[in-house]
């Protein structure tokens, strides 16, 4: 999963850019708490590890029942 694509997954379910700084972007939702934060690179690949944590924290799971190396 690149980048790019986690923010449109993201936005499909609901998040929208509370704020930016940089290459480091928070999204919130209003039925969330808590701030996704994404140090976003564009079309680079996302390292697994940190792929999970963003969608854990975001409450998502991965679409289509993708690999995690996907």
């Amino acid at each position: 999963m690149k980048f790019s694509e986690l923010v449109r997954l993201l936005e499909r379910n609901g998040f929208e850019i509370v704020k930016e700084k940089g290459s480091i972007r928070y999204y919130g939702k209003s039925d969330c708490d808590k701030l996704v934060r994404i140090d976003y690179h564009g079309s680079k690949k996302i390292p697994t590890g940190t792929s999970n944590a963003i969608l854990k924290a975001a409450g998502l799971k991965r679409e289509g029942g993708e690999k995690a190396n996907d």
